[in-house]
């Protein structure tokens, strides 16, 4: 999948503890007192929000036959495809390689796959695969499923890489098993998802209120949590694999430029949501978004952090 806020290949919402969508999005310090007397998950993410929603990405929100969704999930492919390209690139992608492409949205990065890096097959994987059909590429098989059907099996693969997947789906650890299950011997898996860095100094800014009340109500909705992400580098370990490394990259947030774009398509689709969290009104929204276009534009944009290992054996990734 290839959108950050986001895709998911399927998923019923989030619940529970930690590492089951244990609750919204929050930051080092949560619940610690701060300098202005305040806590972060009180004041950033109050009580409004009970707990994560049981909806499903492209049905509670951003479904897929709205006409300006290829357009929104493009405009992110344009900010995160080149992190991702370089990764696998750098990681040893190429030819003679089967790989499975988890949450495949429009499938710009099994094209790239298959007509940058040469290899040999892509099996997409999504539960909406209308983007995909149209593409009549050599090697490229779509899979229309869901990743958390206990029944599913692809096969097994040289690569397996799921981005803006796993954070939108309940039993987060669960799934890394499954899919480093996957892997051919020497197989990499590759994993994406969303990271935050917000100013917590300034916390009152309408940007900062929007991207809260976003992050809320993509909790309240459909579940989303990103805040098990640093651990998925442990969860590699934990299934064995090795050479496991971790980057995060914050695409530049530029007046004009494709993240500013993309999160504005964002914040409009969400227009309802957001308000409903009690976390940003109308005024707020519309500050937000002129800010999105505005020169005056300075912050840190979500990022999105990389992690990936490989299993053991002398596989084809494994010699590169």
């Amino acid at each position: 999948m290839t959108d950050p806020a986001w895709s998911p290949d399927g998923g019923t919402g989030a619940g529970g503890g930690p590492g089951e969508g244990g609750g919204p999005p929050s930051g080092p310090g949560d619940g610690v007192p701060g300098a202005g007397g305040g806590r972060y998950g009180r004041e950033l993410f109050p009580p409004v929000v009970p707990g994560a929603g049981g909806g499903r990405y492209g049905r509670e929100l951003f479904p897929p036959e709205d006409p300006h969704e290829s357009e929104r999930i493009d405009a992110a492919a344009l900010v995160y495809d080149p992190v991702t390209t370089r990764r696998l690139g750098e990681l040893g992608v190429g030819p003679g390689m089967r790989c499975l492409e988890v949450g495949a949205g429009t499938g710009t990065v099994a094209r790239w796959l298959l007509e940058e890096a040469g290899v040999a097959e892509v099996v997409a994987l999504d539960r909406d695969t209308h983007a995909l059909n149209a593409w009549e590429l050599p090697g490229l098989r779509v899979l229309t499923a869901d990743v958390t059907d206990e029944d599913l099996d692809p096969g097994r693969f040289d690569l397996v890489h799921a981005r803006f997947v796993l954070m939108h789906l309940p039993g987060r650890r669960r799934l890394v098993h499954r899919l480093a299950g996957l892997l051919r011997p020497g197989g990499l898996l590759v994993l994406g998802d969303a990271v935050e860095l917000p100013d917590t100094l300034d916390r009152s800014s309408a940007y900062r209120r929007t991207m809260d009340a976003m992050w809320a109500a993509l909790w309240a909705t459909i579940g989303t949590d990103i805040t098990e992400v640093p651990a998925y580098p442990r969860y590699l370990r934990e299934e064995g694999l090795r050479d496991i490394g971790a980057e995060v990259v914050c695409p530049p947030l530029v007046p004009g430029g494709p993240a500013a774009h993309f999160w504005s398509h964002t914040l409009r689709r969400m227009r309802p949501e957001l308000e409903a969290t009690g976390l940003a009104d109308a005024r707020v929204v519309d500050e937000a978004l002129a800010y999105l276009e505005s020169p005056l534009l300075a912050e840190v944009g979500p990022g999105m952090a990389m992690v990936w290992g490989r299993r053991e054996g002398q596989g084809l990734s494994a010699k590169r």
